[in-house]
């Protein structure tokens, strides 16, 4: 809409309109970004020079046009002046509301004479709110648009003279802009919250303040958690201009960096700020809109939160400025400059309510993030075992690295079970992917292969029931298994594979074998049968269990990250000699040989040392269910125990030797199997062939029997019974009396 001249003056002072429309000889030169536009252009849109409005704007209008954003008329009423909605003035906008200029123009309105020179154009000004020295930025070329500005041409009669003054404060207008278009994008860098305070430290200081205080509450809500006790403030970061001395001997007061105190602002800065209910610090929060420090609200405030023995500069030179969130406020930030410095101007409380916004979202989200983080890292700890058991004859060690830190779940596990008869399953697996979906089925899984282990099931059979659960959980649930039993009595090892990247033996003397195992399909495929393989297990030698991670990216393919692999534990092998290297370092150095572009996929590792059980430790015996069977297995454990000088244990073992076998032999059909292992405790086994587990319970006095259960479990050390698929196991564990222990036993 074309403005008019209202008043008498103007409208003599407005030169004809047939001059106005004379044109100019040549293009018209475009006027850099800012200048004032002609009533029939849009706010921020440049008017070439020489093209200058019939009718002259009223006072006002072009700095109002410069200073705003493009495109951005909504902010301005029809009289020229700023429009503000309700409750979002000047001095005390909500995080949305823009940048405004905030100059006159003198002689705006005006038509330039024919004898007035040049505008008088002022040195490019300083960065935001930081002066610098004259003739920093002297001599340089404006430039419009990423070319340098034309030289000036004499001004036609339309144009109006604009000041010093005017274009200074055009080019402060256009500095906030600048700023508060740079300043969000380094706080929205940070992905945690000591990024994000870090970012609105450093995009702050020296730019816009010489000091930063940034409060935050403690601890910080999240989501739609409602706090519960009272509000409580913690300094989380402070930031400042180092000091240097000014042109009145001055200096900067000291500001602690970190939030471990020193002795700030003249006084000592509180760390805990205790918000009190209805107090004139929690009035402000509530308000949101950022305050000087002179308003009385501010005044009252500021004592509560940094102390009462902290003396902040007077005049305009604190801003104080509630941090809220999506849902609630969650800090505060405080903006100091020194009394040398320029102090804060009313638009600076819209630039400071902008900061505080940005932050406050910032610090919820990575918030929420880190509580995604804590329950990715609590669901990985809790499908993986925390910790190895302690099998007989066997020594483990394990290692898992997520994908990377965004990815901190995935469907790599491993897992060691005991079994029965002293044995232990190994399993390693890889569900596809690394997410969410992926632990939820490893984890399933794993349930499953543990359940299948008690069973005392062959490898192959425990891979076909995975396939089929894989099934089950969906058409697209794909993974791979390496299930393998160890046998520390027989020193053998029985290993079946599921589509799985074949394990690594490395023997005593140091050589690294990858072991011969059919690859079999994957889990989940269907309809496939999976073969198993007995291998040898010599003491001292080391299987090495992994995952595709480990030796699979995109740098390299699987089977040469195999070989790399052997040649890594080759190497380790020859640095310790003709002793085998110990596990944990082992699990070190395996993990070393990953370079920088290595990191595609989860790793799990497991690494198992056999140690077996000699044969000089083993007594074995087939009984027959009799009557008589009880003593007869009496007397062989006696016979035993004086063989491998344990005769302090003679009398507590008969007793519970005897117990475990006429329980055995009430219900069995089959010859029992008593069985005796001498390593760092002495385990008894007895097994027959009733499925049907015992139970201890308390026996009635009335009753003649259901004692023998109650005394193995006061008597012996650990004690269980294990279901087979021929029967079932029933073993107890009896500690070694002191120097008990013979050469012979691992």
């Amino acid at each position: 809409m074309t403005e008019h001249p209202t008043s008498h003056e103007t409208r003599q002072a407005a030169p004809p309109a047939a001059a106005s429309a004379t044109p100019h000889r040549g293009l018209p030169e475009p006027a850099p970004f800012g200048t004032a536009a002609g009533p029939r252009s849009s706010p921020g849109q440049p008017a070439p020079p020489g093209c200058g409005p019939a009718a002259p704007r009223p006072a006002g209008a072009a700095e109002m046009s410069a200073a705003a954003p493009r495109g951005d008329d909504s902010a301005y009423a029809a009289d020229g002046g700023p429009r503000h909605a309700a409750g979002h003035g000047p001095a005390g906008g909500g995080p949305d509301d823009g940048l405004e200029g905030r100059g006159e123009e003198p002689g705006a309105g005006r038509p330039r004479s024919r004898t007035d020179g040049p505008p008088v154009v002022p040195p490019p000004a300083a960065p935001y709110g930081v002066p610098v020295e004259s003739g920093a930025r002297g001599g340089e070329p404006e430039r419009a648009g990423g070319r340098e500005a034309p030289p000036a041409r004499s001004a036609h009669p339309a144009q109006t003279a604009e000041s010093a003054e005017v274009l200074a404060a055009r080019q402060a207008g256009g500095d906030r802009l600048r700023f508060i278009g740079a300043a969000p994008r380094r706080i929205a860098r940070g992905i945690d919250l000591d990024e994000i305070v870090l970012g609105l430290c450093r995009a702050t200081v020296p730019t816009f303040a010489d000091a930063i205080l940034v409060y935050l509450r403690d601890p910080l809500p999240v989501g739609d958690e409602r706090p519960t006790g009272p509000v409580v403030l913690r300094l989380r970061r402070t930031d400042r201009i180092p000091e240097e001395p000014d042109t009145n001997g001055g200096r900067l007061p000291m500001l602690p960096a970190q939030p471990d105190l020193s002795p700030a602002m003249g006084g000592s800065a509180a760390e805990l700020s205790e918000v009190l209910p209805g107090g004139p610090l929690a009035e402000v929060l509530r308000g949101v809109r950022p305050l000087f420090g002179e308003a009385q609200a501010a005044r009252a405030a500021l004592p509560e939160l940094l102390g009462p023995l902290t003396h902040l500069p007077t005049g305009h030179r604190v801003v104080l400025a509630p941090l809220r969130g999506r849902r609630r406020v969650i800090g505060a930030a405080v903006f100091l400059r020194r009394p040398d410095r320029p102090a804060f101007e009313a638009d600076d409380l819209l630039v400071a309510a902008q900061l505080a916004t940005h932050t406050a979202l910032g610090v919820d989200k990575a918030v929420l993030y880190g509580r995604e983080a804590y329950i990715a890292d609590a669901l990985q700890r809790t499908m993986l075992p925390d910790s190895l058991p302690q099998p007989t004859g066997v020594r483990l060690a394990s290692r898992y690295l997520p994908a990377a830190e965004t990815a901190r779940v995935g469907g790599d596990w491993y897992d060691a079970i005991p079994l029965p008869g002293s044995r232990v399953a190994l399993v390693v697996g890889d569900v596809m992917g690394h997410s969410m979906t992926s632990a939820a089925i490893m984890g399933q899984l794993r349930t499953t292969a543990q359940t299948l282990a008690g069973l005392d099931l062959p490898p192959q059979e425990v891979l076909h029931h995975l396939d089929e659960q894989a099934q089950r959980l969906g058409s697209d649930r794909m993974a791979t298994c390496l299930y393998a039993v160890y046998d520390p009595v027989a020193h053998r090892i029985m290993v079946a594979n599921a589509g799985h990247p074949p394990p690594v033996m490395l023997h005593r003397g140091g050589r690294a074998e990858v072991l011969r195992v059919p690859p079999g399909a994957p889990i989940g495929v269907g309809g496939v049968d999976f073969e198993a393989v007995e291998l040898d297990a010599p003491a001292g030698a080391t299987l090495v269990l992994y995952t595709d991670g480990l030796v699979e990216s995109r740098i390299r393919d699987v089977w040469t990250g195999i070989e790399q692999l052997r040649e890594r534990l080759t190497e380790t092998a020859r640095l310790t000699g003709p002793n085998p290297p110990p596990l944990e370092p082992l699990c070190d150095e395996v993990l070393d040989m990953l370079g920088p572009g290595d990191r595609d996929d989860d790793i799990a590792l497991l690494a198992a040392r056999f140690d077996g059980i000699a044969p000089s430790d083993v007594a074995y015996w087939y009984l027959d269910p009799k009557a008589q069977t009880a003593g007869q297995a009496r007397r062989l454990a006696r016979r035993a125990l004086s063989r491998w000088g344990l005769e302090e244990l003679t009398d507590q073992l008969e007793l519970l030797v005897s117990e475990v076998v006429t329980n055995a032999v009430r219900y069995a059909e089959r010859p029992i199997t008593l069985r005796l292992l001498r390593t760092d405790v002495l385990r008894c086994e007895v097994g027959d062939d009733v499925p049907q587990l015992p139970r201890l319970r308390q026996a009635r006095p009335s009753d003649e029997g259901g004692r023998g259960l109650y005394l193995v479990n006061r008597m012996a050390r650990r004690w269980g019974a294990t279901r087979l698929s021929t029967g079932k196991v029933v073993w107890f564990e009896l500690s070694m009396p002191f120097g008990g222990a013979q050469e012979g036993a691992l």
